[in-house]
């Protein structure tokens, strides 16, 4: 199994990569993929900056497509800013990852959730920065919220994952200023969530945080049912909590460009409405989350 440390240099450019998993290549099946040899994530880390670290694994569980890699990120929240960008807030006007990342001077540039596929510029679920309202309605089965920028700068985090069945709404709203929601994959304890949802294999990233506060970004090519993902959050070495869905297939998109390190991932398969493997390119987002080195 290799670990991130064999497969990083400095300054390479790593470009492995339609829609969420609620939107050719034979169809995956639903069944539960078999185990590889070792039922655990192998995680080795490789520093990309302080307080960003990188790896790159093989997944406990082989997907039929692509190579079954799981590409983790873990950021250490003192070491960096958070920004929420919302189009509707500024020049109406999306962006690829990388876009928005050379407009706004930022080192890792993601989903910030799902958006209307109807209206593009808007997110699915409640999403706000600052001032900024781009969706102003809870949406009632998105039960996380990916939150940036405390009310209060002594006591608050400068970041949080709250999950809204353990934190009501009402209370976590007046808490931040910048809000994302989205599925939650794990809750406040980490313990799994069941999606009940249509069986869908996806591309997908998930955002999660473990016990001393970092940020976790895990994203996968290969598609997998979000089960399975959730499985999967499961076998890390340490224990992760409050997972949350961010987005699945071809708009799935990260990027960081740190030091001398360039990484771009781009997601694609979606079984019953994408089931390809092509997608070659980062999709333009209305919306994203942004971070800074300090």
């Amino acid at each position: 199994m290799r670990k991130c440390s064999e497969w990083i240099v400095g300054g390479m450019l790593v470009l492995t990569s339609l829609t969420s998993c609620a939107q050719s290549t034979p169809p995956i099946s639903d069944s539960i993929p078999p185990p590889r040899d070792s039922t655990k994530v192998v995680i080795g880390w490789e520093s990309l900056a302080e307080g960003v670290d990188f790896c790159e694994t093989d997944a406990p569980f082989e997907s039929v497509v692509n190579d079954s890699k799981l590409t983790i990120l873990r950021i250490n929240p003192s070491k960096v800013n958070f920004e929420l960008y919302c189009a509707t807030g500024l020049d109406k006007k999306a962006r690829t990852v990388k876009e928005w990342a050379d407009t706004f001077d930022l080192d890792i540039v993601f989903n910030a959730g799902m958006y209307d596929l109807a209206n593009k510029l808007v997110s699915r679920g409640y999403l706000k920065s600052g001032k900024h309202v781009n969706q102003g309605t809870i949406h009632p089965t998105f039960n996380s919220m990916l939150a940036f920028h405390p009310v209060d700068s002594v006591k608050g985090l400068s970041y949080d994952i709250i999950d809204l069945e353990c934190t009501p709404w009402q209370t976590a709203k007046s808490t931040y200023h910048s809000y994302a929601q989205g599925l939650r994959m794990l809750d406040c304890d980490g313990n799994p969530m069941n999606w009940k949802k249509r069986k869908q294999s996806c591309s997908m990233l998930v955002a999660a945080k473990d016990e001393e506060g970092n940020l976790f970004l895990v994203f996968t090519r290969s598609p997998y049912l979000h089960n399975d993902m959730i499985r999967i959050l499961k076998l890390f070495p340490m224990k992760l909590i409050n997972a949350i869905y961010m987005e699945g297939g071809p708009e799935t998109s990260l990027y960081v460009n740190v030091g001398e390190t360039q990484i771009e991932k781009v997601g694609s398969y979606v079984s019953q409405t994408y089931e390809n493997d092509a997608n070659d390119h980062f999709w333009k987002l209305p919306n994203v989350i942004g971070i800074r080195l300090k």
